[in-house]
């Protein structure tokens, strides 16, 4: 899409046109992406990023934007950015078109499960519980179990206080849960924000009363234990214990194999194997040995 196709800009204009074919921050890498910058702090970010083809900046700082990217001018670029991706997500198909339901007919639904009319797909061989929801842009490969009252694909956690006004953030992207996943009962999996998914791996289980925020890529093999938070972007890798309870930080990254032992709260980026504990979460034998130390 060129900036020139929008009908809508919201408090701006464009000062020079561009191509883009995705939204997000300047720290995503979507092919062809628009972002936002509201303080010159950034630019260097802005300016590394190759995936990167339009901003939307202030007067001041376009002054410092190079002549290959596509700029619209907005005294407020971040009030602007929102609310043209609430535009497109909810005035045009830039971030796809409703499609039928594909449902396999060896999946099993209870009478009591609610999908959306469309732009769902379920494959074989699942069990979709009792008031189970599933809403739009949910894709659940093979032989997935999704149990009693959990939510798949809902709305997440996403508003902008800007001027004395809270905007919320349309969330256009989906749920993609791939094979052999169980979700327990009363989990909840908000879908992505700016296109895309939040994502399952093969074979992960994640137990009852869960929350996973939007934009969310879990691994294949995580073990995911009760009551357990995992915040808007996290990216969990391969075969990942998460203990009873623990709250994971957005935007942070635990590597494959690692372990997250009850009730923590990580703040921090979890290396490969490491065992983190406590509030905050360091490593675990760090741990133990302070303990020990004051008792």
């Amino acid at each position: 899409m060129k900036l020139s196709e929008i009908k809508y800009i919201p408090e701006g204009y464009i000062k020079k046109d561009g191509k883009f074919c995705s939204t997000g921050l300047i720290t995503y890498n979507f092919p062809k992406l628009m972002v936002f910058v509201e303080d010159i702090k950034y630019l260097n970010a802005l300016l590394s990023n190759e995936n990167i083809s339009c901003v939307v900046v202030s007067g001041e700082i376009a002054r410092n934007i190079p002549t290959n990217y596509g700029i619209i001018i907005s005294d407020k670029p971040r009030k602007t950015f929102y609310e043209l991706h609430n535009y497109l997500a909810k005035n045009s198909d830039f971030y796809g078109n409703p499609f039928e339901n594909e449902i396999s007919s060896s999946s099993y639904i209870h009478p009591k499960a609610y999908i959306a009319e469309k732009s769902v797909i379920i494959g074989k061989g699942c069990y979709i519980g009792p008031n189970v929801s599933i809403f739009e842009n949910t894709i659940i490969e093979d032989d997935v179990i999704i149990r009693s009252g959990s939510v798949i694909g809902t709305e997440g956690f996403e508003f902008k206080r800007i001027d004395n006004q809270i905007i919320p953030v349309t969330h256009a992207g989906g749920v993609l849960i791939h094979n052999n996943v169980e979700i327990q009962a009363n989990s909840c999996v908000a879908k992505s924000v700016f296109g895309g998914f939040t994502e399952i791996g093969e074979y992960t289980k994640i137990d009852n009363l869960i929350h996973v925020a939007h934009n969310v890529k879990i691994g294949k093999r995580c073990l995911i234990a009760a009551c357990t938070m995992i915040g808007g972007s996290a990216n969990i890798g391969n075969d990942v214990w998460i203990g009873p309870s623990s709250s994971i930080s957005s935007e942070i990254t635990i590597e494959d194999g690692a372990s997250i032992t009850l009730g923590s709260v990580v703040t921090k980026d979890v290396s490969k194997g490491q065992k983190v504990t406590g509030n905050f979460a360091i490593d675990h034998d760090k741990f133990i040995n302070f303990i020990k130390s004051i008792r």
